[in-house]
């Protein structure tokens, strides 16, 4: 039985991309065969493929992100049969509970093998099940940036109608987030360097809309927009060079989800407006599996899909990324198995 897969080789960088053939064994006790169908495209994945944060130091299949169906289960499985439409989660391990994973050992694709091939046997626990509505290709999109924006809002922010939440950008995070918070009620304000992706947010609903090529003070413009008073949430994805504007334009007490490291990952800022505000900010690195249910069951609930840029095909797996690059894309970018 085929079981295509894209392997990188060590040190990493789109040269050192390759297919080759890989072993699927038959499920053990506990574990399930997945005919993978999708993956989608996170930083994360991008810096483990091209080295940017060091080259890998053995083989490694990418991807963290996988759906499709479960093709075998093994002794003791209940959970899910045969036929069941299953997505990966980003901590095999982290079942539930308080974080406590550190790195990213444990993560496929990085840690360990990925999804980026045909066939995988794992652990059950290792999925979940995909909303019953949803593509391949869009179950794909949860296991990171779903989760992601879930847990900042849902989890560590607790979010409530009515609250005011701020959003940078137009990658899968963000779009998630501000799908998330309009199902919840709460008003979004939205960022982003082009005025075109600016009415495509608008178009899902955010509430107000910042350039921030074109206002260096958008933090002071949305704290403005609340009246004065600060918004209750930002998710934060640029990093150190966005982070003074966050801290400018949240509330007294409010909540900062730091998620991504877009503008480096490291740099000068005052903590002085987080002292004097109090600001809670919360490092988030995806999630745990119960909260990838929790999630599951609301995109089912809601009818929330994911905004899907573009697909491309497994074997053009390198190409996705330059794509990715390029910064063209609005939501999120799959490849099809």
């Amino acid at each position: 039985m085929s079981n295509q897969a894209i392997v990188v080789g060590v040190g990493s960088g789109y040269d050192n991309v390759r297919s080759e053939q890989r072993e699927a064994p038959a499920p053990g006790p506990g574990e399930i065969t997945v005919r993978l169908k999708a993956n989608s495209l996170n930083f994360h994945d991008y810096a483990v493929v091209t080295g940017l944060w060091g080259g890998v130091t053995e083989d490694r299949i990418p991807m963290a992100d996988g759906a499709g169906h479960v093709e075998a289960v093994g002794e003791g499985v209940t959970e899910f049969a045969v036929g069941d439409h299953v997505v990966s989660t980003f901590f095999p391990t982290w079942l539930d509970g308080e974080a406590e994973v550190e790195g990213f050992d444990t993560v496929p694709g990085d840690g360990i093998d990925g999804y980026a091939r045909e066939r995988v046997t794992r652990s059950a626990q290792a999925f979940t099940r995909a909303p019953a509505n949803y593509t391949p290709a869009e179950a794909a999109t949860l296991t990171t940036a779903g989760l992601t924006a879930w847990r900042a809002l849902m989890e560590d922010g607790a979010l409530q109608p009515g609250e005011t939440v701020l959003v940078q950008g137009t990658g899968g995070v963000s779009v998630f987030a501000l799908q998330f918070a309009k199902s919840c009620g709460a008003t979004v304000i939205a960022t982003s360097s082009r005025d075109d992706k600016l009415e495509r947010l608008r178009a899902l609903g955010a509430d107000h809309l910042i350039n921030y090529k074109q206002d260096a003070n958008w933090g002071q413009t949305a704290r403005d927009l609340t009246g004065g008073r600060g918004v209750d949430h930002v998710i934060e994805v640029g990093g150190p060079h966005t982070l003074e504007q966050s801290m400018t334009a949240v509330c007294v007490g409010g909540h900062i989800a730091v998620i991504g490291v877009l503008t480096g990952v490291a740099g000068e800022m005052s903590l002085m407006p987080m002292l004097a505000k109090q600001i809670r900010l919360q490092g988030v690195l995806v999630g745990n599996r119960r909260q990838q249910q929790d999630m599951v069951r609301a995109v089912e609930a809601n009818d929330i899909h994911p905004v899907i840029d573009k697909h491309f095909p497994l074997s053009e797996l390198a190409d996705a990324f330059r794509y990715q690059e390029t910064n063209q894309h609005f939501g999120k970018i799959c490849l099809d198995i």
